[in-house]
């Protein structure tokens, strides 16, 4: 049985992480049997065409696709694709999006065959030992899907008890160098589960309310896995990683025995950490951790069932400050109620912290109690085009504010930061700036030109010179010219850049036939242990 899974494109600046959840289920793919391969649209362009010539060369029995709802019009693209290509083909959605509107998006869309709701990993290994046998399928818990022209939902499956059952997740299957060109930090989970019930968040309802750990031991595993294939960052994507504080010691106190060197980061609730803990945190490599405030005005934050106080808020920020930890706060705008007095407020607290944070727009998702139980609150659902949820604009209203004014509110606080970081960029072109901020403009430039050459295909469209031009000028000198003509970017950070990923072996040239060819590597291992190269 052949695979093929599919992370369908997700914008950059949004900053992702290789996809861990497909990475999960790539291993439970595999502990059945399947071959697999990931078909990887967040680092590179998504055409319909381009998918279509990669389901030809891989001959798939079966395509999943995972995604938000925010590129789920997207991910129902590339099923259509699918099914335009070989109506044969097995389709399977996962993902948060699909789990909680499982019955609309099969009476919506025919193209799609299953949906797999909740954690998937079980799900799926017991739906390969019948997948050719529809009528088997109502025998398997947590899956969606159409018999005789009706949605059968079958029975909820329970929560995986044991996490270290588990395969490790299958990050063979990532184009790694590109994601390490990117330079986001890798993600990992440590836990499942949140015990507490802010209306807006739909992770609760994915992974319950009971919090479930791995071992120490099983994540240091997994750890010392991605600082091999050239990691240095990680961020802990638990819903709530502070939850035990004895786990986390614990879990410290594996990474320094074995003298993992690498920077993490993680998200934890304000009621949940201490100078302590934050402390034990650090000695391990932590050195930033998040945390979602939501809002300065205490009503809002009963309103919404944060379950924190201000002076919760106010401990955890300098108790971080303290220990030498960065701490990020987000902030929520267009919640349920808010006013222009509740924004002042936000925005005033959010100012006292003295600390880096941001806002974001509420986005109703299905699933989110704010959803599903809207007539309870002072809120007006304006659309659901899934494509506007993406928490970057107002897509609600209340009975004091517009989606217009809550707008407002944002581009001014980002006006602010604009004229800033404009005023940075003077600075360092004049050659005032001190070394941190040379760094900061320096990445930015560098960020820019990887959101182009990954998301336009670039390399891979463009980068292909006949050979005879290699006599006048060097392969990398080649490259940088060719990056110049088509992005007309900075022509000092394309050389930087690209001397840097050359020298790494993100990318690669070689010759074939009369062509020079230049390329990504994707890192994957033979049997005997070190990478081979494959043109992408």
């Amino acid at each position: 049985m052949k695979v093929a899974l599919v992370a369908p494109p997700y914008p950059l600046e949004e900053a992702p992480s290789p996809p861990l959840g497909i990475c999960y289920i790539a291993s439970s793919f595999e502990a059945m049997g399947a071959e697999v391969i990931l078909i990887d649209y967040i680092v590179s362009r998504y055409s319909r065409e381009k998918l279509t010539r990669e389901l030809g060369n891989f001959r798939p029995d079966i395509v999943g696709v995972t995604s938000v709802t925010m590129n789920f019009p997207e991910a129902i693209d590339i099923v259509k694709t699918t099914k335009a290509y070989d109506p044969s083909i097995i389709t399977m959605m996962g993902g948060p999006h699909v789990s909680f509107d499982a019955a609309n998006t099969l009476a919506k869309y025919p193209e799609v065959d299953i949906i797999v709701m909740g954690e998937g990993e079980k799900t799926v290994m017991e739906l390969m030992q019948c997948i050719q046998d529809k009528d088997s399928w109502s025998k398997v818990d947590g899956i969606a899907f159409r018999k005789d022209g009706e949605v059968v939902v079958t029975r909820p499956r329970e929560l995986i008890k044991d996490l270290d059952s588990l395969p490790m997740p299958d990050r063979e299957i990532l184009p790694v160098s590109r994601y390490l060109a990117l330079g986001f930090p890798v993600s990992i989970t440590t836990s499942r589960g949140c015990p507490y019930q802010c209306i807006f968040c739909v992770g609760r309802r994915m992974v319950g309310n009971r919090i479930r750990v791995r071992k120490a031991s099983s994540v240091a595993d997994e750890i010392e896995q991605i600082l091999s294939y050239g990691f240095s960052r990680i961020n802990i994507a638990d819903d709530l990683f502070t939850a035990n504080r004895r786990w986390v010691t614990d879990l410290c106190t594996e990474i320094k025995r074995r003298s993992l060197k690498f920077s993490w980061s993680a998200f934890a609730r304000v009621n949940t950490v201490d100078r302590e803990l934050l402390e034990i945190m650090k000695e391990a490599g932590c050195d930033t951790v998040s945390f979602g405030i939501e809002s300065g005005n205490p009503e809002m934050l009963k309103r919404i069932k944060k379950g924190i106080t201000l002076e919760h808020a106010r401990k955890a920020v300098k108790a971080c400050k303290q220990v030498g930890i960065i701490a990020h706060a987000s902030f929520i705008v267009g919640l349920p109620g808010e006013t222009r007095e509740t924004l002042r407020d936000s925005s005033e607290f959010a100012e006292s912290l003295d600390i880096a944070y941001g806002y974001h727009f509420l986005a109703p998702f299905p699933g989110t109690t704010v959803r599903d139980e809207i007539d309870k609150y002072d809120l007006e659902i304006l659309t659901d085009n899934w494509s506007r949820y993406d928490a970057n604009s107002a897509i609600v209203r209340t009975s004091s504010l517009s989606p217009e004014e809550i707008n407002e509110f944002v581009a001014e606080f980002e006006r602010k930061n604009q004229k800033e970081w404009k005023e940075t960029e003077r600075r360092c072109s004049q050659g005032e700036c001190g070394p941190d901020e040379y760094l900061r403009v320096e990445g930015y430039k560098k960020m820019q030109l990887v959101y182009r050459l990954l998301s336009e295909d670039i390399i891979e469209e463009h980068c292909i010179f006949p050979i005879e031009k290699t006599k006048a000028l060097s392969p990398l000198d080649l490259l940088n010219r060719k990056i110049l003509d088509v992005t007309g970017m900075d022509a000092d950070t394309i050389e930087r850049t690209m001397r840097l990923f050359a020298d790494k072996g993100y990318i690669r040239s070689r010759q074939i036939k009369n062509k020079l060819v230049w390329y990504w590597t994707h890192n994957t291992r033979n049997e005997t242990g070190p990478y081979r190269e494959a043109v992408c």
